[in-house]
């Protein structure tokens, strides 16, 4: 009798969790999968682990701005207009667009954006993991999602971060001093 109800014991324990011994420790919920650009899609590239080294080292020894955005972020689709307006002003913005959505934008929506924007020929890139945390910690460890949220990458490679709607007067300062030589 007693070699069955340990028996029956064992054989419920993984049933109402208590075979592991160790601590337990909550798992975070799984997410639906991300929208994937597709390899031949020449608007959208898919942002996944390592293009952030990818994007960093294709453009070594440029000023570029990286902006971050998403559909769901109002403030990143009234501002989409800006950058293009801007662009028309700056010639030498250098500007490289990342929806970084958490909740994995639809490339169909992300190109209706951008092309009503006027931004569709910029480089374009898109979250293609559902571990976006591994994706905003490769950009920027301090970064926690918050959108808009932009780049400043020197020709010396600093990055200055700027949270929030661009001040196109700041960076305008900024783009005059990346086009000064230094030493």
């Amino acid at each position: 009798m007693k070699k069955t109800l340990a028996l029956t014991a064992l054989l419920l324990l993984p049933a109402i969790g208590l075979a592991n011994s160790a601590p337990a420790t909550h798992a975070p919920a799984a997410k639906a999968p991300m929208a994937k650009a597709t390899a031949g899609d020449a608007t959208l590239r898919p942002f996944v682990r390592g293009s952030w080294k990818a994007l960093r080292q294709g453009h070594a020894g440029e000023a570029m701005v990286v902006h971050f955005w998403g559909l769901t972020c109002g403030p990143c689709l009234a501002e989409l207009p800006n950058w293009t307006a801007h662009m028309k002003k700056r010639p030498d913005l250098k500007l490289v667009l990342v929806d970084s959505s958490p909740f994995g934008d639809d490339p169909g929506e992300v190109r209706t954006a951008l092309t009503k924007a006027g931004l569709i020929k910029q480089e374009n890139w898109l979250f293609a993991d559902s571990f976006e945390e591994r994706l905003r910690f490769e950009i920027d460890p301090k970064w926690r999602g918050e959108m808009p949220y932009t780049l400043l990458i020197g020709r010396d490679g600093k990055v200055e971060p700027v949270t929030g709607v661009m001040d196109f007067g700041k960076l305008d300062a900024w783009l005059d001093s990346q086009g000064k030589k230094t030493g």
